[in-house]
């Protein structure tokens, strides 16, 4: 299953948000040769080649190779953030949107498992200022799920002696979902996203 067809549920990944469609087939396959290969064991002619055009046409809509892995970056981090605000923001109490939104951001990283790959474990090849970028979004996806975890903790619903560890905890445990889902798998995205909610609830001390 290539990068544009992969899903959480039937959904395709268009990456709507480039364009021309020149500029989003190059990043569709960079997307799926840096999954491969690893960033920096690829080449530009090995991202033109997979999007069947000309290494000298790939310059026309990206500087560098780099430019591509922030570009791939900046709309995956997005992407996570807004899964994650919209849990946090939804009515009900702090068990229902944690867990709504550990289903959810699991359900994401499985669903569009080479893409998130990308995005989490090729940090470090990214310049100072695009990796600054995106460090400040992790921070904020941070603080969206402790949030979460301190209403749970106020509110008396979770039982957890250290936020911000159990924050990592439960983030990493999300994240690491791409780099070992496997479609043909036992499980689907769907059912990885509630076995994971369950676990995290059980892990914060939640009565369901």
């Amino acid at each position: 299953m290539s990068t544009a067809e992969e899903t959480a549920g039937g959904e395709i990944e268009p990456w709507e948000e480039v364009t021309p469609d020149a500029a989003r087939r190059l990043l569709v396959a960079a997307v799926e040769a840096f999954a491969e290969r690893g960033y920096h064991a690829t080449t530009t002619r090995d991202i033109a080649g997979r999007a069947g055009m000309s290494p000298a046409a790939l310059y026309i809509h990206y500087k560098t190779k780099e430019e591509l892995l922030h570009r791939i970056s900046r709309i995956g981090h997005d992407r996570a953030l807004d899964i994650l605000r919209t849990a946090a923001a939804g009515g009900g109490d702090a068990t229902g949107r944690l867990a709504d939104a550990v289903s959810s951001f699991v359900r994401w990283h499985a669903g569009r498992r080479t893409t998130a790959r990308v995005v989490q474990y090729e940090l470090d090849a990214l310049g100072p200022d695009a990796r600054a970028e995106i460090l400040d979004l992790r921070r904020q996806v941070d603080a969206e799920v402790r949030g979460i975890i301190e209403d749970g903790v106020a509110s008396g619903e979770f039982t957890v002696l250290d936020v911000q560890g159990t924050t990592l905890a439960v983030l990493s445990l999300c994240i690491d979902v791409a780099r070992w889902f496997n479609v043909d798998g036992p499980r689907t995205p769907d059912e990885v996203g509630a076995l994971y909610a369950d676990l995290v609830l059980r892990m914060v001390g939640a009565a369901k």
